[in-house]
């Protein structure tokens, strides 16, 4: 990364980092979404030249029901109308083939491992804060802005971090742990510091056409649930469940790849009368292992492929950690960091910390990096 960035003062019109230079051009990701929108008009307001731009994953074969919530064909061409109304040019970028390398065929992958994975937070990391940094680049642009609800803080000494946003329901940041560290001084997040209902009200004082459009929940590719669209790239194999503390058979199962750690529903026991959770997937046995509550606590945590977005040395030894999007930071005490993970003993036991999610560190609002959380290792039955 070689973009040029400028120390200089903020701007007088809106909340823009000290370190910003003004009047920059800026690639703004336009999803056809009323945050987005947003994002460009204030951009524009605060006089930078912006270039909205929408990356398309969408194939030719478009399945129906993907690609409908967000980033469709529908959300392309309100993303153009946006761009016109916000007087803006529009691109869409083509990153089809990067999508499904990066995304559709390692959320299956993971599954088919027995891991739980969370496909946002590769997108974010291998395209959106990668591939879409290196495009902003080749268009003469100085930096990427998003529509991510996160805040820029530039440090003293030209460091730039991630903190939670201001609003604490709509908070991104966990999604945001892979963005490459030498990324991130060309990253602005102009709704950060908003809460949501505000961004409504800002869209209709601009009168953008996606000011009362509804958020969108869903994996953009999946169509259905995630089970159904699991088991069609998945083979299917009859297996066991048996109990973690005896070995006991309590049920048979089509493939360890539609569960996951912590599940109680859907597990159609032997003896319906038991209440068990999942605690461990085996997928050289293809065996579902369930126990009680208490089976999956965890007390500590082991994650690999990490990213620091400081220096390692300045790790604290005591981080709040999310294990899962939404779930209240706790304190963890970090055993040990390196370069190619870090493990974590909890201040209190956590339940159904899962392979495949991802394990986000952070001192108070400040994000700090974060990785994927490996298999937790346990004794079983022979």
């Amino acid at each position: 990364m070689t973009m040029a960035v400028e120390q200089t003062t903020t701007h007088s019109s809106g909340n823009v980092p000290s370190g910003v230079k003004a009047g920059a051009r800026v690639l703004c990701a336009m999803s056809g979404g009323v945050d987005s929108s947003v994002s460009a008009a204030l951009l524009k307001q605060q006089g930078f030249q912006v270039v909205g731009a929408m990356m398309r994953f969408w194939p030719d074969d478009k399945r129906t029901d993907t690609f409908d919530s967000c980033c469709s064909p529908d959300a392309a061409y309100e993303a153009r109308r946006v761009a016109e109304q916000v007087g803006v040019p529009f691109y869409l970028l083509d990153y089809r083939e990067a999508f499904q390398r990066h995304i559709v065929g390692p959320f299956l992958a993971e599954y088919a491992a027995g891991r739980t994975p969370n496909p946002c937070v590769n997108c974010n990391t291998k395209v959106k804060f990668d591939e879409l940094v290196k495009k902003a680049k080749m268009l003469g642009c100085d930096y990427v802005a998003t529509g991510h609800y996160v805040k820029r803080v530039d440090e003293p000494g030209g460091a730039v971090a991630f903190h939670r946003g201001d609003d604490p329901r709509k908070d991104q940041t966990y999604f945001l742990w892979g963005t490459p560290r030498e990324a991130l001084p060309y990253i602005l997040f102009p709704v950060g510091e908003l809460e949501k209902p505000r961004v409504r009200e800002i869209a209709a004082e601009h009168n953008l056409l996606t000011a009362q459009k509804p958020e969108s929940q869903n994996i953009c590719f999946v169509p259905g649930t995630v089970k159904e669209f699991v088991a069609e790239y998945v083979p299917q194999q009859l297996g066991q469940m048996r109990d973690v503390c005896t070995g006991e058979v309590l049920g048979e199962h089509l493939g360890t790849q539609f569960y996951t750690l912590g599940q109680k529903k859907g597990l159609n026991l032997f003896q319906s009368h038991l209440v068990r959770h999942v605690v461990h997937l085996d997928v050289a046995s293809n065996t579902v292992w369930v126990g009680e509550y208490d089976d999956c606590l965890w007390r500590t945590l082991k994650a690999e492929t990490p990213n620091y977005l400081i220096d390692l040395a300045d790790l604290p030894s005591e981080v709040d950690v999310m294990v899962r999007y939404r779930a209240v930071p706790v304190k963890a005490k970090v055993l040990h960091a390196d370069e190619h993970g870090f493990e974590l003993e909890f201040t209190d036991p956590q339940f159904a910390v899962a392979p495949g999610q991802s394990a986000v560190l952070y001192a108070g609002p400040k994000l700090l990096g974060g990785g994927l959380i490996a298999d937790h290792v346990r004794v079983l039955p022979e």
